[in-house]
């Protein structure tokens, strides 16, 4: 009888249609496939269960996640060659579906079964979110907010550096040459140009993370900012920080709704990555309340991630990985439904700049930060919710690069009747 990475390359590459890309690696110590690939380490019959109780990605998480299935070699690598089989297609295109109606492909699944031990679910690791009804309610955004960012602030701080944004730096023509720190700050002081910020004025800055939007803004251009965020956590460390900068008198810091927020108008809003949690059916009043919040001539930037748009959009759906361990009812929309949200509210859409690329270096970063200090990672939260960041800013950084999600910059203005947006005619001055 083959060894169990045989028999197991042998009915995957049957049921998927395909040569896998990858080399196996059993729970038996047996290896099958190139041998200069990287490896998916099946480390006990469970990871096996886990995939076929649950095809496609959602069973590979839940694997990876309780450190079933593990990768040797180079993480990017291995990833880019399972997209396929994570998309649950082979090379000649057909779905899992369409191949279990062949007689041969169900006898593979028989076997797989078989050999996957007892025909029992295993349950799903702690980490994983169950996905709730009644999505972007106040209290629905609260929990959502609190299982993603209360993490742990000196978790967060391993990650991102001490410049604790999360969010897509700015790097410049050289990328390699800057510092995380450096090409963060770069990016706040871009938002802060594109918002035309000058002392004096009030800025809101809706989902403020851990304050450093807010402290830049008022210690570099003299403004008063108010800062909301649904995270207790994130709060308490931001108010910290205010006072440890003397900016206590400039910077407020909420737990608090955007959609609560009454003490308009301001200035300027900035909104950077916080959009992604709003979801599509809640997007245009959070636009109509930021338009509310304006005063006339006010400018709002919103940085939000974007995905590619569908040829039927009512196909979209939530990537189940993200949805159950990452970001809970978090919702991507195409740049396109973001800007035309927008202007239903009333603004008057003035720039938008893709900065797609930043994003991926951005994450390879935050990857290197968490592979270096991968010990203290797992002790500041546990190792399920450590391979959760890895898994989840590896692939997203290949996701950014090969295009399949965006971020972009959008500057809208409130413009008055008077038709004058007090922008400059050359509106890319800022980059200059």
């Amino acid at each position: 009888m083959a060894d169990a990475a045989s028999r197991l390359r042998s009915i995957a590459e049957q049921v998927l249609g395909a040569p896998l890309p990858v080399r196996l690696r059993a729970w038996d110590g047996s290896q099958a496939g190139p041998p200069d690939a990287p490896a998916l380490v099946l480390r006990n019959r469970r990871a096996l269960r886990r995939m076929l109780f649950k095809p496609g990605e959602l069973g590979l998480a839940r694997a990876w996640v309780a450190g079933d299935l593990d990768i040797e070699g180079d993480l990017y690598t291995a990833l880019e060659s399972v997209a396929g089989f994570v998309w649950e297609r082979g090379e000649d295109g057909r779905t899992l579906g369409q191949a279990l109606r062949d007689p041969g492909v169900r006898a593979a699944v028989r076997e797989l079964l078989r050999l996957a031990g007892p025909p029992l679910p295993p349950a799903p690791p702690r980490e994983e979110v169950r996905r709730r009804r009644h999505l972007h309610t106040r209290h629905s955004d609260r929990r959502a907010i609190s299982h993603h960012y209360d993490v742990g602030n000196d978790f967060y701080e391993l990650v991102l550096g001490p410049s604790m944004v999360y969010s897509c730096a700015y790097w410049g023509a050289d990328g390699d040459a800057d510092t995380l720190e450096s090409a963060q700050r770069d990016k706040l002081e871009l938002v802060c140009a594109k918002l035309g910020l000058t002392p004096g004025q009030r800025l809101l800055d809706v989902g403020c993370g851990w304050g450093s939007m807010a402290i830049h803004a008022a210690r570099e251009h003299g403004v008063s900012v108010v800062g909301v965020t649904l995270s207790q956590e994130q709060a308490a460390y931001a108010r910290k920080r205010v006072a440890d900068e003397g900016l206590t008198d400039r910077v407020e810091i909420r737990v608090q709704d955007y959609r609560d927020v009454r003490d308009g108008p301001y200035d300027a809003i900035s909104s950077i990555g916080m959009a992604e949690h709003v979801g599509a059916e809640r997007y245009l009043e959070y636009a109509q309340d930021l338009y509310r919040l304006l005063k006339p001539g006010g400018r709002l930037l919103n940085h939000q991630i974007a995905r590619r748009p569908q040829r039927d959009e009512s196909a979209y759906s939530v990537d189940e990985f993200i949805d159950a361990y990452v970001f809970p009812d978090g919702e991507l929309a195409p740049i396109g439904t973001t800007v035309t949200q927008l202007e239903r509210a009333g603004f008057e859409v003035r720039d938008v700049e893709s900065i797609r690329e930043h994003y991926a270096r951005t994450l390879r970063r935050w990857v290197v930060n968490l592979e270096e200090q991968w010990r203290r990672g797992v002790q500041l939260t546990s190792p399920g919710r450590a391979r959760v960041w890895r898994l989840y800013m590896a692939a997203s950084a290949l996701a950014f690069e090969r295009n399949r999600i965006g971020v972009n910059q959008v500057l809208a203005v409130r413009t008055p009747e008077s038709g004058a947006s007090g922008l400059p005619l050359r509106t890319r001055t800022w980059n200059r």
